[in-house]
């Protein structure tokens, strides 16, 4: 009974093609539709999904811009380290965009940034904030992790359980029937 219903002109557009929120199909056809929110101007996950993926770019950036310079010229293992996990948080931000709606996604990319909060904590332990006065990498990167962490979060909390993510794509997929 609380679930709000569409108009005559939401159906009728629904009917002639508008996508959903994500650009991902017709209005209600989309594993990401989600009508709690009364339509796509009212729901919160497409501007969080984007958020978190400006968030997880930015960081993987300030590692790349960090590590490059410094790559295979010592014995201080965070070059390569950052280089790789920048790769793994890029994959993260493309699955986030292309994907459908999984809590387990959100879940590893909340995670990832917050590897990357705890480990330089870790690493500056005596003088973490002189380490970020003093490198305006590590500065914007890190905002950029908080960041990325809330909004990553918050679309975990909004998902659905992963069965019911899954049980959708299935129904789809005997809808439309399997992709040659």
């Amino acid at each position: 009974m609380g679930e709000p219903t569409e108009s005559p002109a939401e159906a009728e557009t629904a009917e002639d093609g508008a996508t959903d929120d994500d650009g991902i199909g017709r209005r209600g056809d989309s594993s990401r539709d989600d009508t709690r929110y009364g339509g796509r101007d009212r729901s919160p996950k497409p501007v969080l999904r984007a958020i978190a993926v400006q968030a997880a770019v930015l960081s993987a950036a300030t590692h790349i811009l960090w590590a490059w310079p410094r790559f295979g010229t010592g014995t201080d293992p965070r070059p390569a380290t950052f280089l790789l996990a920048a790769a793994f948080t890029v994959l993260i931000a493309v699955a986030t965009v292309r994907g459908g709606e999984y809590r387990r996604l959100y879940a590893l990319g909340a995670g990832t940034l917050a590897a990357f909060l705890v480990g330089f904590l870790l690493w500056h332990r005596t003088a973490p904030i002189e380490a970020l006065v003093g490198d305006p990498y590590a500065l914007v990167g890190k905002a950029a992790e908080g960041v990325g962490v809330i909004a990553f979060v918050a679309l975990y909390r909004l998902a659905p359980p992963t069965a019911v993510a899954l049980d959708r794509l299935r129904k789809d997929d005997e809808r439309t029937g399997p992709e040659e």
